[in-house]
C-alpha cells in the first residue's frame, strides 16, 4: 500500500547567519527524508504570494547545499510548464505562504488541485507553510481578505480536518478557530505554533516536528481542537510522536 504523507506547518525554513539567506529546517528535512530518494525532485509552488520572485529565489538558494533537484511551478502570467507534467515528476511538493483564498482559486482554474490530488495518491510528499498548510485541509482562518481574519472552507480536503496556523503569534487565530469549530463551520481541527509542523500519514496525525530546539512541554507545540458536547476542547500536542 502506498504511504501518503503531508507536512502541514507554520515553518519549514529558518534563517542562517547570512543576511536574507534561509536553510531547510526540521520540517523540510523530514519531507526530503520521507521521499525515500537519494536525490529527490523538489517542487516549489508559491502561488499564494503571487509567484513572488524574491521568495522563489530564496527557496532555490536554501536548497543549494542539498542533494536534490529543484524546480517551481508558477502560474503568473501563465503556467511555467504543463501542470500535470510538472507536478507529476515531483517527489516533494512544498507550498509557500500568502493568500490561501487566491491560491485555491488559481489552482482550480489551472488544474493544479487535480494534479496535486494525483501526486498525493501516488505517494509524493506534500507540505507547506501557512497558506501551504491550510490548503491541504478543509479550511481554516485566513487573512486573505484583510486584517480581520475570515474563514475559508474550500480547501483540497486531502486531510479531513480544519487547520490553524501561526497559533502563538497572531492573536486572532486561536479564538476564531475555537469559534468556528464550536459553530460546526469546521470539524475537528489541528493547529500549529510558529516553527511547528504536523506530519500526517494516510490522513492521520502521527508526529509534531519543531524547526528549533525547544522544551517539549513548554515550547512551541501543535494543538487538537474539537467540539465535545457543547464545549470546544483544546489539547496540546507536544513535539514528538503523537499518542494514538
Amino acid at each position: 500500500m502506498t504511504q501518503r504523507h503531508i507536512l502541514a506547518t507554520s515553518g519549514g525554513f529558518i534563517a542562517t547567519d547570512r543576511y536574507g539567506v534561509m536553510k531547510p529546517a526540521a520540517n523540510m528535512l523530514k519531507a526530503l527524508a520521507l521521499s525515500g530518494k537519494e536525490r529527490p525532485r523538489v517542487l516549489f509552488i508559491h502561488t499564494a504570494s503571487g509567484d513572488d520572485r524574491a521568495y522563489l529565489t530564496s527557496s532555490y538558494q536554501a536548497m543549494s547545499s542539498y542533494s536534490c533537484d529543484v524546480e517551481h511551478l508558477a502560474l503568473f502570467t501563465q503556467p511555467t510548464g504543463p501542470v500535470e507534467e510538472v507536478v507529476g515528476r515531483a517527489d516533494v511538493v512544498w507550498v509557500g505562504g500568502g493568500s490561501v483564498a487566491n491560491l485555491l482559486a488559481l489552482w482550480a482554474l489551472h488544474g493544479v488541485d487535480t494534479a496535486l490530488r494525483e501526486a498525493y495518491e501516488r505517494g509524493a510528499v506534500l507540505g507547506g507553510v501557512s497558506a501551504g498548510s491550510i490548503c491541504w485541509h478543509i479550511g481554516g482562518p485566513t487573512d486573505s481578505f484583510g486584517p480581520k481574519l475570515e474563514v475559508v472552507t474550500n480547501g483540497l480536503a486531502l486531510l479531513p480536518y480544519g487547520n490553524g496556523v501561526h497559533y502563538d503569534s497572531e492573536e486572532q487565530r486561536r479564538p476564531l478557530l475555537h469559534t468556528i469549530v464550536g459553530e460546526g463551520t469546521l470539524p475537528l481541527s489541528y493547529a500549529t505554533d510558529d516553527r511547528v509542523g504536523i506530519l500526517y500519514r494516510n490522513e492521520e496525525p502521527i508526529e509534531v516536528i519543531c524547526d528549533k530546539e525547544a522544551d517539549p512541554s513548554t515550547g512551541p507545540a501543535a494543538y487538537r481542537v474539537e467540539k465535545v458536547g457543547s464545549d470546544v476542547v483544546e489539547t496540546r500536542l507536544n513535539v514528538g510522536v503523537i499518542s494514538q
